[in-house]
Order: C-alpha cells, then structure tokens, then sequence
C-alpha cells in the first residue's frame, strides 16, 4: 500500500503522522512510504531521517492526497485538506467530529473511509489510540495551569504546592479516567491539594487506592460540582464520552462564583468542552477571562511537547496502521471489531452512533458494509 504522511497545517501543530521507525516498520512490511518535505523537521525528525527509514519526500501535500492510498495524520484535516480526499482513500487520524458539523459534511462528502484513532477501542476495554495523548494531555493541564496562575499570566499568583507556613492551591480534576488520573498525578507530585470527581464509585475506589488516600475521591452531583468549583483555585475538565460530544457539567452560574483569577483548563474542548464558558483557543493564543476565571482550551495540547507525542502516538497507532496496510480496509475491520469500532465515516454515510445521533445524520452499521 502506498502511504501518506503530510506535514500538519494547524496552529502551532508540530506532530508529525509517524515517526522515521515508524516508517521503517511499514517499510520492512512491504509498503512503501511518501512523507512531506520539513513534515517532521521541526521536533528533530528531519527528511534525512525519513530517507533513510525508506520513505520518500515529497515537496507538497497536494500530491501526497493526490496520490497516497491511505493518509496518516495526527490532528483533524482541516477544510482544505478535507477537500482533497476522494472516494476510496483511507484516512487514519483523530477527528473528534460529534461537535464538528463542518468537517463531518466534508468528509462525508469526499467519499473518503475516515477511521478516528478516538473510537478506536481495545479488547480490554478503553481507547487505546487516545490513551497516550489523553496521559499526555493530563500531565500537561497540570503545567499550563500552574503557569497560568501566576499573577502575570492573569492567574490569582497562587504557586501549586505552596511553600512552608502558606497552604497549597486547590486543584478540582472534574473526571477519573485517563486525563484525570495523569492530572492528578503530576498535581499531587507538585504538593497541590487535589480533589477527583467521577461519578463511578468503583473508579473511585481504585484512584483512592491507587493515590494511596493522598487524592479527595468525591462523588459528582451538582452540589459538589457548585461547591467545589468555588473553593478551586485550578480546574482539570477531564470528562470524556466517547466519540460524543462532552456534557457541559460546569455551568456559567459555577464559574461566576469561582475565585477572580483562577483558571480552568478544558482538556474535553477537542469534544466541545465539558465548561459551558469554554471555547477552543491555540497555543499562540491559548487563553481567555470570562467573570475573572482564566480559561485554558487549546484543542492540541499535547502538540506543546509535539516529540514526546509523537513518539508516544507512533507507537500505539502503528499496530493498526500496519492491519490496515496489510489487509486493506474491508478485510481489516471485517477481522478486527475494534478497529471496526474506529470507522467513523465511509463512502458517504456516518458508521459512528454518537456522530450520528449529535448531527442528525442516518447511523449506518459499519458491519453492514463489509
């Protein structure tokens, strides 16, 4: 199979589809492999590189799209990217597309078959496409909202872990699973005093056990959202429905009654974002104050530390990538339910429940189709 690998073209995106062993691997099966030009220069993977991984460089994306068979990215295409895809062509990337009716139409409309690395599920349970950069992410909503606390940054000037004789911040992670648990980790690590809401009572026992009591495990309902939100002074939104648009659990009248100059960091912002004061920023502009409270939504995080996570991201997708290659789409998803699950759209119609019932489009059973 030939495949594609552009260079990313959102705001400060610096990932990269695949890493040069990740080329080398689909190399080594058989495929061969088209990167474009400066694609990975940025975080130290240059052309050179690839080369000698046995891709070849091309100079522009329109002749990758042209001409690739199957297009691995890393974030959404945007507008102009989803222009160039055609009917037959595989695309494999995130594409968070139930609160995203624009690029959902297109894609429909290239008669494309788009595979979500998010939907993509594993026989364990979980999301294992999204687990390395929901680690990735929740590490860094720790950071970012250290960083933005500081008085300069339009924060309360409250350090994270306090120092001898001045108590440490409050830290409200809104969520127990991949992100909540990576938030919390690094919180508790910088001597914050961290709170989990979750509304599982069996998750919270294990994040009580696993944090060894260091973490406040608390039940979520509306009471202890109002409450706890009021004494945060950094908020993790960390909530996740897969491949369905986020729930707005923090209301307007919530954060209107936090602390003027905390921050809140929306980390479910890629689904819509689970504060209903959110709105997707970029790392160039990457926040903005709604009743006093910074807000912290920028839709690619973990393009912050693009080598980490690209590296990060090679090696859980590369798997996949490689069934894909080997066994084309049909046969590939025909044998594996998992990555089945990861079909979001293909030849025109939406093979994704919760895409469907968000956009009101008809929900056709992938398993129908092959």
């Amino acid at each position: 199979m030939l495949i594609g690998v552009p260079k990313e073209i959102k705001n400060h995106e610096y990932r990269i589809g695949l890493t040069p062993a990740g080329v080398r691997e689909l190399v080594a099966a058989g495929h061969q492999v088209i990167v474009q030009a400066d694609g990975g220069t940025a975080i130290g993977f240059t052309d050179e590189l690839y080369q000698a991984a046995g891709a070849t460089i091309i100079a522009s994306a329109d002749e990758i799209f042209a001409t690739a068979e199957m297009i691995i990215k890393v974030k959404e295409p945007q507008p102009e990217e989803c222009k160039k895809l055609r009917p037959g062509q595989l695309l494999f990337t995130y594409l968070h597309l139930a609160p995203d009716p624009t690029q959902t139409q297109l894609l429909v409309d290239s008669g494309a078959s788009c595979i979500a690395y998010e939907t993509v599920t594993a026989p364990g349970g979980g999301l294992p496409l999204l687990a390395p950069m929901s680690e990735v992410a929740g590490r860094m909503s720790i950071q970012a909202g250290a960083h933005h606390l500081e008085k300069a940054q339009g924060g309360l000037g409250v350090l994270l872990g306090g120092v001898p004789g001045v108590a440490p911040a409050d830290v409200l992670i809104v969520g127990g699973g991949v992100v909540g648990t990576q938030a919390a980790r690094m919180a508790v690590g910088m001597g914050a005093n961290v709170t989990i809401l979750d509304r599982s009572l069996p998750r919270l026992r294990q994040l009580d056990t696993e944090f060894n009591g260091r973490v406040n495990c608390v039940y979520s309902t509306v009471d202890a959202l109002e409450t706890l939100t009021a004494q945060a002074d950094l908020v993790v939104g960390a909530v996740l429905i897969p491949g369905a648009a986020a729930p707005k659990l923090i209301t307007r009248e919530m954060v209107a009654n936090m602390k003027p100059g905390a921050v809140m960091v929306d980390v479910a912002i890629d689904q819509g974002g689970c504060f209903e004061t959110s709105k997707p920023t970029s790392h160039q502009e990457p926040t903005y104050v709604v009743d006093g409270v910074v807000h912290y939504c920028v839709t690619n995080m973990p393009g912050g530390v693009a080598r980490t996570s690209t590296m990060a991201l090679t090696n859980a997708t590369l798997p996949f990538a490689l069934q894909l290659a080997n066994k084309g789409l049909g046969a590939a998803v025909a044998a594996d339910p998992h990555l089945m699950a990861g079909l979001n759209v293909h030849d025109g119609k939406v093979t994704y429940q919760a895409v469907a019932d968000s956009l009101g489009y008809d929900y056709v059973d992938p398993s129908t189709l092959f």
